[in-house]
């Protein structure tokens, strides 16, 4: 029998609109576009209202996220969730636009925080960055055998600055990212198949992620090596996609 959904105060009110904005330099990327099919099949899946934007500049990252920002903060109706989906080539903490100019990360992650999209604020922003974070290569490693509360009820209720965002990383810092020249790469594919056929909070589905990715291998360069996401969370709720 599966769990019953928490309490409303447990879980994120997702009836309200689904907005996501995919920006991917598709150039020099084989494989890419697989991956854009199937985030925009996921996205379908789920209900979001899908933007892609191909080839973007270092610039137009930037610019791309601050008018879906703009467009989200100007709606009349309610707006219960936002995935930003980055792809491109990286390092650490920065991504590459489509004119070889670099993007920090921290730039494109304020922008929709709580301070700069009101209309996002306490509600689930979920970032998934498919990009390298550095050169090293993971071969792999043999497997041997209290509670306080900080307010009363009578004070003024604030939110801190970046909560409730979700950063889910391709790979952990330092490392490479793989993708598969027809097939796309494991990370998108995987996230996009568990996201799509399993139902429960999303930190949850991303154990499953994770798990799979782990068990699996990418050859590269005709070696085999390894590669598992990195999530990092502020969620203060469960959040369900399904």
């Amino acid at each position: 029998m599966s769990n019953p959904r928490p309490l409303d105060e447990e879980a994120y009110d997702m009836s309200g609109a689904r907005v996501a904005l995919t920006l991917c330099v598709t150039k020099a990327r084989e494989g890419s576009e697989a991956d854009l099919v199937a985030l925009e099949r996921m996205f379908q899946q789920l209900g979001f209202e899908s933007t892609i934007k191909r080839d973007p500049t270092a610039q137009q990252f930037q610019e791309e996220l601050e008018k879906f920002q703009q467009a989200i903060d100007a709606r009349k109706d309610f707006v219960s969730c936002a995935f930003v989906v980055l792809m491109a080539h990286g390092l650490e903490g920065q991504l590459e636009g489509e004119d070889k100019q670099m993007v920090e990360l921290e730039n494109l992650f304020e922008v929709l925080n709580n301070k700069n999209c009101p209309a996002l604020r306490a509600k689930p922003k979920v970032y998934i960055v498919q990009a390298c974070r550095g050169e090293q290569e993971d071969p792999g490693e043999t497997v041997g055998g209290g509670n306080i509360e900080m307010i009363t009820k009578d004070s003024p209720q604030t939110i801190p600055t970046y909560t409730d965002t979700l950063h889910i990383y391709s790979t952990v810092e330092g490392y490479l990212s793989y993708r598969h020249d027809q097939e796309g790469s494991c990370f998108i594919q995987t996230l996009v198949d568990v996201f799509t056929e399993r139902k429960g909070p999303i930190l949850e589905l991303l154990s499953e992620v994770t798990r799979r990715m782990a068990e699996a291998e990418v050859v590269h360069e005709g070696e085999a090596r390894k590669m598992n996401p990195e999530v990092q969370s502020t969620l203060r709720k469960q959040l369900y996609l399904q």
